[in-house]
């Protein structure tokens, strides 16, 4: 990715995360999810992908989990409203393209607003979706930044776990 913040990616991942855009802390670091108020490595970790809670400065050590992550727009922002429909659409086709190279078992977004409307679904439920994106089962969970308030911790670790059960082979 551009401006500071690059995907964590490899092929035939068990899961690929999803942001909308990368937050202005995150981008400035480097680093996915490295704003103060983010419980994605906390939730991670709780729902049971992560043996430890990873710090965002060591976001790449998620590759050894079968786990990945990217956004759909680029461009950071200091909150997910300031991004424009127009720049989802505008990603759109390489963010499939992006998805259908790497080939994951799912791809779970974080948040309604990117799926919806790179979907064309205005109503969208949470979990797993009924339609494919590049070949990767879609998913849809709640949003963990510290400004989403509408789920606890405790809601948020239930929603990924259940991703987790569905995605990672008890057996590898």
């Amino acid at each position: 990715m551009s401006e500071g913040l690059e995907d964590i990616l490899a092929e035939r991942l068990a899961v690929i995360f999803c942001g909308i855009n990368p937050g202005v802390m995150a981008a400035a670091q480097g680093h996915h999810f490295a704003g103060r108020g983010n419980r994605f490595w906390r939730t991670l970790h709780l729902a049971g992908f992560t043996s430890m809670e990873v710090r965002p400065e060591n976001d790449r050590s998620i590759l050894q989990y079968q786990c990945g992550l990217t956004a759909v727009v680029e461009r950071p922002t200091a909150r997910a409203d300031q991004l424009s429909t127009q720049e989802f659409l505008a990603a759109a086709a390489d963010f499939e393209g992006k998805i259908a190279r790497y080939a994951p078992r799912c791809v779970a977004f974080l948040g309604k607003a990117a799926y919806s409307a790179l979907s064309g679904q205005r109503e969208v439920a949470w979990g797993l979706q009924a339609r494919t994106f590049g070949n990767a089962a879609v998913w849809v969970l709640p949003n963990p930044s510290g400004r989403n308030r509408a789920f606890s911790q405790d809601q948020l670790v239930d929603a990924y776990r259940t991703l987790r059960l569905a995605a990672i082979d008890p057996a590898q």
